[in-house]
């Protein structure tokens, strides 16, 4: 079969590739993806190459599908998981596999199996470990959000808190109690709010901080102070461009943070973080660097005495995607405001490399179709000379400007199909 894939041949290497899909072997599953969305851990690969600790030594000879949060339809199943799964069924997959004692995941490391593709073969281990997930929601980017909110999950799963006396953790964050996310207006902290203010442990104050307005404005008027306090939580929206310390703990009348996560790989915001915390306070450090000499200051005085702790965490396991799933398919979940930018299978290779220069949230791909990377703003002024955008303008407009089902439905079926 005939497949159009973006694949890393090496270091700042990735190109959009034609090539023949191998038949299914009995223990593997072919998929038809259809949506992925762009995730920076895909740039780091990109730009590393192999010296990426998932990506493999021989991609050049036999180059990886990128992409990682992908979600689509079965097409075909092999006689070893005829029982569990069936042609049609709706899927999306937890990437982090363990594959024969190494680090390399679907995504990185292997050439038929990847989101940036029309179609793909899963691996026998995605199986074998549970980590092919059936989808209930009708929407699909939403299943491809589903990953980077395991993430998020994972994060709120992991603080913990101690009691004096005791060598057992109290797992999760305080419920009731002070949270803050800072430089939390990014698309990551966009959907840490959603979770925050839906999930079944809530903080009682939720404070999320940027140093820059406008992203904090976007983020209040998707997810509000009214509909966080239907939920019983007080959300606060802080710029912390000058005087971050003490503005934040004024919200808090001196007492500090029982929960920080700290969303940005940056010294000074690790050590806002810190200064902070209140007592048996928990800093989870979210924020993958690309450098890996990153330090930041860190009062010991104060893990002695005061109970600090500091965690960090990467990535979620398959309980936490399913947690995801669910709260999306109820409608409890809404990571819709992750998504500011929609583009197709062609986009993927220019965008890939260039994201940390691209303003905004995440980037949303449709790899069945051709479309240019276009943010959801810029939407009016595409529709200029593209009915297409125009039609996706005025659909977006009815959603806060925000992505969702119809205009997904409308583009899978008018846009472009994708051509080598």
């Amino acid at each position: 079969m005939k497949n159009i894939a973006v694949r890393i041949h090496g270091v700042n290497d990735l190109r959009m590739d034609e090539f023949d899909l191998p038949e299914i072997r009995d223990d593997e599953i072919l998929v038809k993806v259809i949506s992925d969305s762009i995730c920076m851990s895909t740039y780091k690969a990109a730009v590393q190459g192999s010296n990426h600790k998932r990506v493999p030594d021989y991609i050049d000879e036999h180059p990886a599908i990128v992409g990682h949060e992908f979600c689509g339809i079965i097409e075909k199943v092999g006689a070893k998981w005829q029982d569990k799964y069936a042609v049609g069924d709706k899927f999306t997959i937890q990437p982090n596999i363990s594959y024969k004692g190494t680090l390399m995941t679907p995504g990185y490391a292997f050439e038929f199996c990847g989101g940036d593709t029309q179609r793909a073969v899963l691996i026998p281990e995605v199986m074998e470990q549970d980590c092919l997930l059936k989808y209930r929601a009708k929407e699909f980017f939403y299943g491809s959000l589903s990953e980077p909110l395991s993430c998020i999950i994972g994060t709120f799963h992991a603080q913990y808190h101690t009691k004096p006396g005791v060598y057992v953790h109290d797992m999760g964050i305080k419920e009731g109690g002070n949270m803050a996310i800072l430089a939390g207006a990014g698309p990551m902290g966009l959907g840490a709010i959603d979770y925050a203010i839906h999930c079944d442990r809530k903080p009682g104050l939720l404070v999320v901080t940027d140093i820059d307005q406008a992203r904090l404005d976007r983020a209040a008027s998707i997810y509000t102070a009214e509909e966080a306090a239907k939920n019983g939580v007080k959300l606060v929206y802080a710029n912390t461009r000058e005087n971050a310390v003490e503005t934040l703990m004024a919200i808090t009348e001196g007492k500090g943070y029982d929960d920080v996560l700290v969303f940005a790989p940056v010294p000074a915001v690790i050590e806002q973080g810190d200064a902070i915390l209140a007592f048996d306070g928990c800093l989870n450090f979210f924020a993958g660097p690309t450098n890996p000499k990153l330090s930041a200051q860190f009062n010991f005085y104060n893990v002695h005495y005061a109970a600090h702790h500091l965690v960090g965490t990467s990535g979620g396991n398959t309980n936490d995607m399913v947690e995801a799933l669910d709260m999306i398919a109820d409608g409890r979940l809404n990571p819709a405001g992750m998504i500011t930018h929609v583009g197709g299978l062609n986009a993927v290779a220019g965008t890939t490399l260039n994201l940390p220069k691209i303003p905004g949230g995440k980037k949303l791909i449709y790899p069945n179709i051709d479309l240019p990377l276009t943010a959801i703003d810029d939407f009016g002024k595409a529709g200029e000379t593209d009915p297409i955008f125009k039609e996706l303008d005025a659909i977006c407009k009815r959603y806060n400007g925000l992505w969702n089902g119809e205009a997904e439905e409308y583009l899978l079926a008018n846009a472009k199909p994708i051509e080598a």
